[in-house]
């Protein structure tokens, strides 16, 4: 997996770093959505981040904590609640960076 998460200039996080975690959807489809796994939990544990240095993750821990988790379940698809899980995750993780 090459993909990685841009989160300020000359900062970026592997997606190996973040846990992505299926569950059923309490959200939108019907029945559908309570028989497949479509919701999807981005978890990136901060403490154990090879790609930040130690100042980047201090200020993270001391804005986020240790573990930031981002959650969706909007859509009915689990590749479109992965990449929203994922937006969301690199929106907090930009923001405590700020």
């Amino acid at each position: 997996m090459n993909e990685r998460l841009h989160l300020a200039p000359g900062v970026e996080i592997p997606l190996a770093e973040v846990e992505l975690r299926a569950s059923r959807s309490s959200g939108p489809g019907g029945q559908h959505a309570n028989v497949t796994a479509s919701r999807i939990e981005a978890v990136f544990d901060v403490e154990r981040s090879r790609s930040l240095n130690q100042a980047q993750r201090a200020r993270l821990i001391r804005r986020l904590g240790p573990r930031v988790t981002a959650v969706a379940q909007d859509a009915r698809g689990q590749s479109r609640n992965r990449e929203l899980a994922l937006r969301r995750l690199r929106a907090k993780l930009a923001d405590g960076l700020r």
